[in-house]
């Protein structure tokens, strides 16, 4: 007997049912996937585009990952992360040090198979030389022997500690207390989402953490609370304060104990340049970049941004996320959004290859220069630090010069005997801290404009932009594209009473 050629009514059921999700594919038009901009191309809006790859998971409405795009206005990324050659020599002209706990900094240079080295002996306490000046004298001064033997340099070293113990007694464990407590709140930035929320504003994120109190009073309120000396505020915490925030002891707490952070052991940076970590997470990202575009209006049109370009050119975007400071910029946004008023802090960075005047000290001889001199509190102080980059010869040295106004030639040629190259650069390196400190909200409009740098003005440093950018993506990635609702902490912003004086861009 032949068997029946016609397939059986079960067969057909079977291979249609298994073919639906098929036809339903190949019949409808998966919705094109959104596109994210970001103005600025430093490690926020870097780290932005990197965890909204990481972190991106397709859902029925968005099966397909965004489209980013980074608009750069300069010709090179990094934003305040560069680099500046002197004598053949590179050297950070920008943010310069890491610290040991800068975890995604940490993570950023594993993944991207960056080098690793520690900074300028100028930049380690471990192995510098340091003077504190204070416009006529050293005040303090510490040892320097000419020796490259370990046993003789370890001696130098003890005895180093010995004279800084002995001038500011216990405050050194108490200041060091103080930081560290304030690093193991930090920490908290790096727990796992099933314990870590979702923010909305920065004054919550600060709060889950248990550091806005901090940005509540003045660092000088803080030290003296948790009773740290007088002469140590005037003059060890004064001079780190200068020299990494070109600001005195009267900024907010919380800025403050990130900079004496800084001042600590285990620092770090990238052979080449810190700014290799936006440059390598951009094109790890699958990124879309544009250099010298510099946007200069963003307008929302009811369903999507349209960013318009000094070039002439125009852009849609579904969300739009700002990732450089709006105080310096000019970018006009429709509907305008309102920000808190805020100026930066203006540091000018001077790098002399030439040999500083030991005359200008009031000493005999150059080696009797401090590799570090710091300053303190006084107007009529011209720097906030010299510090020695490399030593080719005796009298070919190169230095950075920290100050609150330019340096000029006439000033250099005062404090240098010889000048054989100079290097300026003006920086809106950070904010002008002042307690009790008011916050931007991270969403600028209630739809998808969205701002990493609000979280500045809590501490500015590289790992806290990246930190901000991390919740900037994970906003982004829960309300434009989750279809669950958004983890909040159901915290209450205070930043915008009605009393306080606002911005409209």
């Amino acid at each position: 007997m032949s068997s029946d050629p016609k397939p059986s009514f079960r067969f057909l059921v079977f291979l249609l049912l298994s073919l639906q999700p098929l036809i339903f594919c190949l019949s409808t038009d998966a919705p094109p996937p959104p596109t994210v901009c970001i103005v600025g191309s430093g490690i926020g809006g870097s780290s932005v585009a990197h965890f909204l790859r990481h972190y991106f998971h397709p859902t029925p409405s968005h099966p397909n990952p965004p489209n980013i795009n980074i608009f750069e206005r300069r010709s090179v990324v990094g934003g305040r992360m560069a680099t500046v050659s002197i004598g053949g020599e590179t050297f950070e002209a920008g943010a310069s040090i890491l610290h040991p706990k800068n975890y995604h900094a940490l993570n950023y240079s594993k993944l991207l198979g960056l080098k690793v080295k520690p900074p300028p002996a100028s930049e380690d306490d471990d192995s510098m030389s340091l003077g504190f000046w204070d416009g006529k004298k050293f005040v303090f001064k510490s040892l320097e022997v000419d020796s490259k033997i370990p046993w003789v340099q370890k001696i130098v070293s003890y005895f180093n500690s010995f004279q800084l113990f002995f001038r500011y007694r216990f405050s050194l464990l108490k200041m060091s207390s103080f930081v560290e407590s304030t690093v193991d709140s930090f920490l908290k930035y790096y727990e796992s989402h099933e314990k870590r929320p979702v923010f909305e504003t920065v004054d919550e994120m600060l709060k889950w953490a248990g550091l806005y109190n901090l940005t509540t009073r003045t660092l000088q309120d803080e030290l003296v609370q948790v009773k740290i000396s007088p002469l140590m505020i005037d003059e060890l915490i004064t001079v780190i304060t200068r020299i990494n925030y070109g600001q005195s002891v009267s900024i907010s707490g919380l800025a403050g104990a990130v900079s004496l952070a800084g001042s600590g052991g285990g620092l770090w940076a990238l052979e080449g340049g810190n700014y290799q970590m936006a440059a390598g997470l951009i094109k790890s990202s699958n990124v879309s970049l544009h250099l010298n575009e510099e946007i200069e209006s963003i307008s929302y049109l009811g369903e999507y941004y349209e960013l318009n370009s000094t070039n002439g050119n125009s852009y849609s975007c579904d969300v739009t996320v700002v990732a450089t400071p709006l105080d310096e910029v000019n970018i006009q946004f429709t509907p305008s959004v309102s920000i808190p008023a805020r100026k930066l802090q203006h540091t000018h960075a001077t790098f002399v290859r030439g040999i500083l005047n030991p005359a200008y000290f009031g000493l005999r001889t150059v080696s009797e220069i401090p590799e570090l001199v710091g300053t303190l509190e006084d107007p009529d102080i011209p720097f906030s630090s010299i510090s020695v980059l490399k030593q080719q010869d005796e009298n070919d040295i190169t230095y950075k010069v920290f100050s609150r106004e330019p340096m000029t030639d006439a000033l250099l040629d005062s404090i240098f005997s010889a000048r054989l190259q100079t290097v300026r650069i003006n920086w809106g390196a950070y904010p002008h801290y002042e307690a009790p400190e008011v916050f931007a909200p991270f969403i600028l409009d209630g739809q998808h404009l969205y701002y990493v740098n609000a979280f500045e003005n809590a501490a500015s440093t590289m790992e806290t932009s990246a930190v901000a950018a991390e919740n900037v993506a994970r906003l982004i990635l829960s309300r434009y594209f989750s279809e669950a609702p958004l983890h909040s902490s159901n915290l209450k912003s205070k930043s915008h009473d009605a009393d306080t004086l606002h911005t409209d861009l």
